[in-house]
């Protein structure tokens, strides 16, 4: 089956068109000022490309968060609108699976910067199934929630991190590094849901923020 996966999570977003298991071909976008104004645009490119129409597309994936709030909406809507007017089925990827199914080492342990001090992370095994749930917490703590289980770190940018590990046991911890591109591997993960039958009808898909916005949060303090 072929599968149109987008990641709009952060202003570097991606597209990737998979047949089956195989990633047929990525595009990597990028946008400070978001992707709602060229991702139709931008998938009519990469279809016209491979001689496609949208009628050709079998399923639809999208990076569910966490991440850019608004980037996570554009990309779940992109898909569930085209997915409802074509009667098609989605999946929904956590972008901290799609780095874990990017990586490498039997536990993984997936890192994405939530700014304010925080990390969105979770560590997975290498049949991706989660060993330390999904979290936004400070770095420090994250290490603690590691216990004693030995990881691979995978990251698209671990830079910030690398400096914080020295005098720990992780400090000669092996590191993977990710494309910003995640599209391909929102794909991977989809095309396994598929083939499992664990695709969503489009109402049935929702976002993965792991945190809640600023909004929920000023509500919450008003209260």
């Amino acid at each position: 089956m072929r599968i149109l996966a987008i990641d709009t999570t952060s202003e570097f977003g991606s597209l990737a068109l998979a047949r089956d298991t195989e990633i047929v071909d990525v595009i990597s976008l990028h946008s400070r000022e978001g992707f709602g104004h060229l991702i139709f645009q931008q998938i009519q490119a990469l279809l016209d490309r491979h001689g496609l129409r949208l009628a050709d597309v079998d399923g639809y994936a999208a990076a569910s968060g966490p991440g850019s709030f608004t980037g996570v909406r554009v990309g779940l809507t992109a898909v569930k609108g085209l997915a409802e007017a074509h009667g098609k089925r989605v999946v929904p990827v956590s972008n901290l699976l799609a780095l874990a199914f990017a990586g490498e080492g039997a536990l993984r342990a997936t890192v994405l910067d939530a700014r304010r001090g925080e990390i969105y992370g979770a560590v997975y095994d290498a049949e991706l199934r989660p060993v330390v749930e999904e979290v936004v917490t400070p770095w420090k703590r994250f290490l603690e929630l590691l216990g004693d289980h030995k990881v691979t770190f995978v990251a698209t940018d671990f830079t910030p991190f690398r400096a914080s590990l020295a005098g720990t046991r992780f400090e000669d911890a092996p590191v993977v590094t990710i494309s910003r591109a995640l599209a391909g591997a929102v794909a991977g993960v989809a095309a396994r849901a598929f083939s499992e039958g664990r695709a969503l009808l489009p109402e049935q898909v929702d976002a993965n923020y792991v945190r809640r916005s600023d909004a929920e949060l000023m509500w919450k303090e008003s209260r």
